[in-house]
């Protein structure tokens, strides 16, 4: 049931609200051993030369962890601060906020793959 003006204004349901909850929590819990491999490789690897970390990460299985573990975590983190947004920014600032939101997610997945490739190939 709708009022007239939410019918002009298309306001309702965007039929995404279960879809988004369910890869809200997927990305969860993936994020549980995948963040448990993130601190377990960084604390083996304290105060190791350079040398060692990219002999690690040559590794193919340790190059997909690190990928797999920032993907996901970036992942939900847009999730994330896409409700964030949408809950308590109002106005034109919404729309900047929501594509900025994806902008900065894409930029840091770039830059992880990057980081994580060029350490797993020797650059």
């Amino acid at each position: 049931m709708k009022t007239p003006l939410g019918m002009v204004r298309g306001l309702g349901s965007a039929k995404t609200g279960t879809e988004h909850w369910w890869l809200q929590r997927v990305t969860a819990i993936a994020n549980i051993p995948l963040v448990i491999f993130v601190i377990v490789f960084i604390l083996w690897h304290l105060g190791a030369d350079r040398a060692a970390l990219m002999a690690s990460v040559k590794h193919p299985l340790i190059a997909i962890a690190l990928a797999m573990s920032f993907l996901s975590i970036l992942w939900h983190m847009r999730l994330g601060m896409q409700v964030i947004i949408e809950d308590y920014v109002h106005g034109r600032w919404r729309i900047v906020c929501l594509l900025g939101n994806v902008f900065f997610t894409i930029a840091l997945g770039i830059a992880a793959l990057y980081a994580i490739l060029s350490l797993s190939f020797g650059a």
